[in-house]
């Protein structure tokens, strides 16, 4: 299991994620190869970064209450339902999603966090002790659909800038609000971390891999690209810590040397120090939809943890 690691500040980033790795820092709009998932983390995030000076020192606080919250035990008792709002931006027909296909990404997100997710049982022996049931529930809060004349969208967050041709979010302090349109270069989705600019806050999912129905394609068809991003905007990191044997910065995964992509045959060992079996099943990690179903106990604390109070998503855990 490996240490937390509360010097690694500088890897808390904003999350975009596509189903190959990318390189530009601009925009993530690059051709990807298919079938793998990937993610720009670094890149993006060095962006906002270079936008905002002051953002690495508000991020750094928001670690510094985590792990205070995880180590004694301050965290929020008792089931937080969170709003959810998805904006809906459409050049095409497929594109302007159902709302059956919107439902079923609810759906998706109501099983993964609450364990309910039916693949729940596959998770291995080795691991059956840290599995998690997160105990956060979501609820479809509004649909807000515009037409467009973009083919893309690109990483810049244009798509929640209203000046920019999309729709600007809809109380995000105490609303998820989740971005549906054509992101471009195979590009999957792109999370925002707790500490960011509320004007931006909220997920962002390519319409072809959003929910389980309609437009969603194998195989990324079963909603995870959505769990996978909640799990960054509540604070949770790739689970080999963006960099070779890197650290998620939690105690219970094990230490994974680089993103694992399909779907790999359990028991699959790392190369770092001990050569542990990496938590592959893991959202957190790069497989295919059908390759992830758990989340890990101390994933559960990290992600509770910024809903306590004074925690940077307090506001979503009031009645």
């Amino acid at each position: 299991m490996k240490k937390i690691l509360l010097s690694a500040v500088s890897l808390l980033l904003l999350v975009s994620c596509s189903n190959d790795e990318t390189s530009s820092s601009t925009d993530l709009a690059t051709t990807a190869h298919k079938h793998h998932r990937g993610c720009a983390s670094h890149e993006v995030h060095e962006q906002q970064l270079r936008e905002n000076p002051g953002l690495a020192a508000k991020m750094q606080e928001i670690e510094n209450f985590t792990q205070n919250a995880i180590t004694n035990g301050r965290l929020v008792n008792g089931k937080i339902e969170i709003p959810v709002v998805v904006n809906v931006l459409y050049r095409t027909t497929a594109e302007n999603i159902s709302l059956t296909q919107i439902q079923s990404q609810i759906d998706v997100l109501n099983k993964d966090f609450n364990a309910l997710n039916s693949d729940f049982n596959q998770v291995p022996t080795t691991f059956s002790g840290v599995k998690a049931n997160v105990g956060i529930s979501f609820v479809l809060d509004a649909v807000y659909r515009k037409s467009t004349t973009k083919t893309s969208w690109g990483t810049r967050d244009a798509m929640k800038k209203s000046t920019q041709g999309g729709i600007n979010p809809t109380s995000p302090t105490t609303k998820l609000n989740l971005w549906v349109c054509t992101i471009g270069g195979g590009i999957l989705g792109y999370a925002q971390f707790p500490g960011g600019s509320s004007a931006t806050d909220g997920v962002v999912i390519d319409s072809k891999y959003f929910g389980t129905t309609g437009t969603a394609t194998a195989p990324f068809n079963k909603g995870r690209t959505a769990t996978h991003e909640v799990g960054h905007w509540m604070n949770l990191r790739h689970i080999w810590g963006d960099a070779t044997c890197g650290s998620d910065l939690v105690s219970d995964t094990p230490t994974h040397n680089a993103a694992n992509n399909g779907m790999p045959v359990f028991p699959h060992y790392s190369t770092c120090t001990g050569t542990p079996i990496e938590m592959t099943m893991n959202y957190m990690d790069y497989t295919d939809d059908a390759g992830m179903y758990m989340f890990s106990n101390g994933q559960k604390s990290r992600m509770l943890a910024i809903f306590a109070s004074g925690g940077s998503r307090f506001s979503f855990a009031q009645p």
